[in-house]
């Protein structure tokens, strides 16, 4: 049976990969020749970005930019590309990187704005703003600034530092690793000019450095939160990001310009075997699906456990309410819970979970996980094994009372059984849908699947093989389960006859 769905499956993701590689990219036409040009249309930026603020206040109302929003600059990329939007704001550095990639792409000569960067240290932690201040200091007079800019911003240089002490309390790090060159995946690791920069600050400080990769909106979150110790990522000063974080001595200078098509078609000549290697062999980077995929099943497995508990625990308290009226503070509790789970998004849970509940304690991101979507599973699973319950027919229930028997005992031989049975499509769906979910643990900086294809979307600038990789392997999983599933339906079947 599995062989049947997944053929065609395979023969598909081949063909469509197949036909991405192989195909002449058309001229969209180019709309945007100055910054002039960019009123009323639709120009894509990334969240949390200033460049997000420029764009928004851009022309007032008679030359107003529609502005996209995209997670990542390289969906942006992908959107520009595909004619989708107009234009992308971005900072200089990433954009010449973005156009390395893209021959496609170009930017244009004006500069829309000039900003600095800086890191961020949270408030109430002026000690370490003030000791990471007199690291940047020191780095500028050793010269170890002059000769990193040399090799990130200029390319004439091939000076890398060298992380020296590597025992010792952590500073921990938050970025987002899709700013080339300022941090950008090479070989599997974080590299670029901030992180060098956090490398010779922790050794001024004589600590370790921990790095935590996560969206760039939720980099101030967690740095004020306590879940790290210092933001780089190339964040630009600004008053009302003052207001909330502080920003340690600027570093360097930015500009934000305009990425555009270019006139011109570009034939796309690479094999699919070329691709293939580009996005899952190159650097070995298909084990940052592998990795991923591993932290995609654990979450699951013990999430699904732990809301069958919860699901069986309230399940159980609310159909003794039902039946004999009894747990009344208990179900009164459990109802508060259902009504704050099922009335609020599984992403901004995470959030709560990892920012606000564990926000003086330092938990294993994978346990956050399996806790967050447990509880979450916990409130749909014990709705589903209640309505299995209730679907039973309360002439057992009554039948077993008129034997003597208690009333846990026909709960746990009578009726749950039978609940189990009836419920058993509608959990299939719940398991989907959770293992599904798990794609938004990027918010916090744990690595899943989704992400895995992220990552190598943003080294190799390619949308289609390794979205198709991650969908296939979803696919397989919710397949395979769904099997399974199906079996053991039909020996439940036989079982009754």
């Amino acid at each position: 049976m599995m062989r049947k769905i997944l053929l065609p499956i395979l023969i598909a993701f081949y063909a469509l990969a197949l036909v991405s590689c192989e195909s002449k990219q058309a001229v969209i036409p180019n709309k945007v020749h100055s910054i002039n040009d960019l009123g009323h249309k639709k120009v894509g930026v990334q969240i949390g970005n200033t460049a997000d603020i420029y764009a928004s206040d851009f022309g007032g109302d008679t030359a107003k930019i529609d502005v996209d929003r995209y997670t990542k600059l390289a969906d942006a990329i992908q959107a520009l590309k595909q004619g989708k939007i107009d234009a992308v704001l971005s900072d200089d550095q990433p954009a010449k990187a973005f156009v390395r990639e893209n021959p496609s792409l170009r930017i244009l000569d004006e500069v829309f704005v000039e900003e600095m960067y800086a890191g961020v240290v949270a408030k109430g932690k002026e000690a370490l703003l003030d000791s990471v201040n007199q690291a940047l200091a020191a780095m500028k007079q050793d010269g170890v600034y002059d000769s990193l800019f040399n090799t990130y911003i200029y390319r004439t240089g091939d000076y890398h530092y060298q992380k020296k002490v590597n025992e010792g309390p952590k500073l921990v790090l938050s970025t987002n690793a899709q700013f080339p060159p300022y941090e950008y995946y090479e070989n599997a690791k974080i590299v670029g000019l901030d992180i060098e920069i956090v490398n010779y600050i922790a050794d001024y400080l004589n600590r370790t450095v921990e790095i935590q990769d996560i969206e760039f909106d939720a980099i101030i979150n967690a740095v004020s939160s306590g879940k790290a110790d210092v933001g780089f990522a190339g964040f630009t000063v600004t008053e009302e990001r003052k207001k909330s974080i502080n920003f340690t001595t600027p570093y360097t200078l930015s500009k934000i310009v305009v990425i555009v098509r270019g006139d011109e078609a570009v034939e796309n000549d690479e094999s699919f075997a070329e691709h293939f290697r580009k996005n899952f062999v190159k650097d070995s980077r298909w084990k940052f699906i592998a990795l991923g995929l591993r932290n995609t099943l654990v979450i699951s497995l013990f999430a699904a456990l732990l809301g069958i508990l919860i699901g069986f625990f309230v399940a159980q308290i609310r159909s003794s309410n039902d039946f004999n009226g009894r747990y009344k503070v208990l179900n009164a509790l459990v109802k508060v819970y259902l009504a704050v789970i099922r009335g609020t998004p599984m992403m901004i849970q995470l959030l709560i979970i990892y920012y606000i509940v564990f926000s003086s304690v330092n938990v294993n991101k994978i346990l956050v996980a399996i806790v967050a979507f447990g509880v979450n599973s916990g409130a749909y699973v014990s709705e589903i094994i209640r309505s299995g319950i209730k679907g039973v027919d309360p002439g057992q229930i009554e039948a077993g009372r008129s034997l003597g028997l208690k009333f846990r005992t026909i709960l746990y031989s009578v009726v749950y059984p039978q609940a189990f049975k009836n419920s058993l499509p509608a959990l299939t769906n719940e398991f989907i849908t959770l293992i599904k979910e798990t794609s938004i643990c990027g918010y916090i900086g744990l690595m899943d699947l989704t992400r895995g294809g992220d990552i190598i979307r943003s080294m190799t600038y390619e949308a289609m093989l390794p979205l198709l990789a991650v969908a296939a392997i979803y696919f397989v999983i919710v397949a395979g389960l769904s099997a399974c599933v199906a079996k053991l339906e039909k020996r439940l079947k036989k079982n009754e006859r």
